[in-house]
């Protein structure tokens, strides 16, 4: 009985050291690992894609990583930030690895859309309201002007701020940009955009044309509006002239024969006949079923 219990004891001191023993392996293999990252997976080369304004060396110093640094000690969210923060043109940014020794900066870069003055200074502005640049008016040619924001410290690199009365607005911007950029739009935008009006947003399209938006509407329809009244004007050989404006009750979208511009009035554009006013997103076209005639006296 003894012998019998002793053997058991043996079997399970055995077992212990066995887990122990294969736990004290693992370990050692795993700081194997990590040294031998440490020791061998250095920075040798660095490789930047998508960039145009920047060169690979500006965006590599903006990073702060040198040759030589470990890969896999590398602080990407830091580098990522630094750079966003130093070359404000750089809209979006991915920093990957690829071993033995190659870092890759995969770069979006981003376009001004508009400019905004302040104090005789001209700023350059993305998609997302982020000042891209200041300077004088040599640097807006052929960009909209931002009308009835006032910008609060503006800062190169970061985005635009304005008084708390005014947030609403610039939110809106920021909408308005991105449902014009998502219908391919945005190089179309010219002139002005207006948001003096407390319940409008105006804007020049093309080289004579104004469209209104209600402010605070959906602007992925609105746009979606304007494409469609846009195509209906080409198809009825209808000039893209005067003032499109979508602020009517019912969907409706009427274009002006006088283009309305900044300074002028919030009032509709004067008209001297009703005819002259035009529903133009949803032309209506008289049918008739197939078999039938129509008379008219």
């Amino acid at each position: 009985m003894a012998a019998r219990r002793n053997r058991k004891g043996r079997r399970r001191n055995r077992g212990r050291f066995g887990f122990l023993y294969k736990l004290l392996s693992t370990l050692i293999i795993f700081a194997a690992i990590l040294a031998g990252c440490v020791v061998f997976f250095r920075v040798n080369t660095m490789v930047v894609e998508g960039n145009s304004r920047y060169t690979p060396e500006e965006i590599i110093a903006a990073s702060g990583v040198q040759q030589g640094d470990n890969l896999f000690t590398l602080n990407k969210g830091k580098m990522v930030s630094q750079i966003l923060t130093r070359l404000p043109y750089v809209d979006d940014l991915s920093i990957n690895r690829k071993l033995p020794d190659t870092l890759i900066f995969q770069v979006t870069e981003s376009t001004p859309v508009a400019w905004i003055e302040s104090e005789g200074t001209c700023w350059l502005l993305d998609h997302r309201c982020k000042i891209l640049e200041a300077g004088d008016s040599s640097i807006t040619e052929g960009l909209p002007e931002v009308l009835g924001l006032t910008p609060v410290d503006a800062t190169v690199g970061n985005r635009l701020t304005v008084n708390p009365e005014e947030q609403n607005k610039l939110d809106r911007l920021r909408e308005f940009f991105t449902a014009i950029a998502g219908r391919q739009m945005t190089g179309s935008l010219t002139s002005f955009i207006d948001l003096s009006s407390e319940n409008e947003i105006r804007f020049g399209y093309g080289e004579n044309l104004t469209v209104i938006f209600p402010l605070n509407g959906d602007y992925d329809q609105e746009t979606y509006e304007l494409k469609r009244a846009l195509e209906s004007m080409d198809e009825r050989g209808i000039p893209r002239t005067g003032t499109l404006d979508q602020n009517y009750e019912g969907r409706e979208t009427h274009l002006l024969p006088e283009r309305w511009m900044p300074g002028q009035t919030t009032e509709e554009p004067a008209q001297t006949d009703d005819s002259e006013t035009e529903s133009t997103a949803t032309p209506e076209v008289s049918q008739t079923p197939q078999g039938e005639e129509t008379n008219e006296e």
